[in-house]
């Protein structure tokens, strides 16, 4: 069988299309270069994973040629479907039914995750006595979600976007009998508030830090 697959779930970072509860304090122009370094940094994480496939679900369609180009050896998937549980559904069984062993989707959104928490997603999810792999955020959903099988009851008519994403996911899997391990949380990047905790942790980091982001962010506060 194949190996693990990793899908970032990702935008084309396009101005208006990317980002824009950061406007303000950003313009639309600069919420997209920094939702692109963002990206860039998520796909050189992956790409570190050895043992993982490493796969973009990208939209919109027509947002392709940017992740040709920055992803070059990714399997690029393009996402279907009419709302986020939709896309994650479609992709996790696209990937699945091609044969891999199982799969992961993540955002794009938490710059700072540690690869580890990658590394640990990736044991779990093929651990026999464990069935949802889910990754926390601190704002009540999830960054992460890992599966051998996939289960519509996860997805289908989820209050997305709200604090009670990782509850009734949790709620929603024991209820249907299945096992769920959960990683450490972490927080993603979505609000004014968001922006300045980044930047503070950035700027005083020396160890494992995102390379794109970090210059992005220091370049504006010259």
């Amino acid at each position: 069988m194949e190996p693990v697959a990793v899908a970032i779930m990702a935008k084309a970072p396009r101005a208006g299309a990317v980002k824009t509860r950061l406007c303000p304090p950003l313009s639309f122009a600069d919420a997209a270069a920094l939702y692109r370094c963002f990206l860039l940094d998520k796909i050189e994480q992956v790409r570190s994973l050895r043992t993982a496939c490493p796969v973009i679900a990208y939209s919109p369609a027509e947002g392709r040629a940017f992740f040709e180009e920055a992803a070059p050896n990714f399997v690029l998937l393009p996402q279907q479907g009419a709302d986020l549980g939709d896309r994650l559904a479609h992709s996790l069984g696209e990937l699945l039914d091609r044969g891999h062993r199982g799969a992961l989707a993540i955002d794009s959104d938490t710059p700072t995750l540690p690869l580890r928490f990658l590394e640990q997603a990736l044991d779990l999810v093929m651990t026999p006595t464990i069935d949802v792999v889910l990754g926390p955020t601190e704002d009540g959903g999830y960054y992460l979600i890992g599966l051998r099988t996939v289960s519509g009851e996860l997805f289908e008519a989820m209050a997305w976007s709200t604090s009670q994403v990782l509850s009734e996911t949790i709620r929603r899997a024991h209820a249907s009998g299945l096992r769920v391990a959960c990683l450490p949380p972490w927080y993603d990047i979505d609000t004014a508030d968001d922006l300045a905790r980044l930047r503070a942790t950035l700027a005083g980091s020396d160890g494992e830090v995102p390379r794109h982001t970090r210059g992005f962010l220091l370049e504006r506060t010259k």
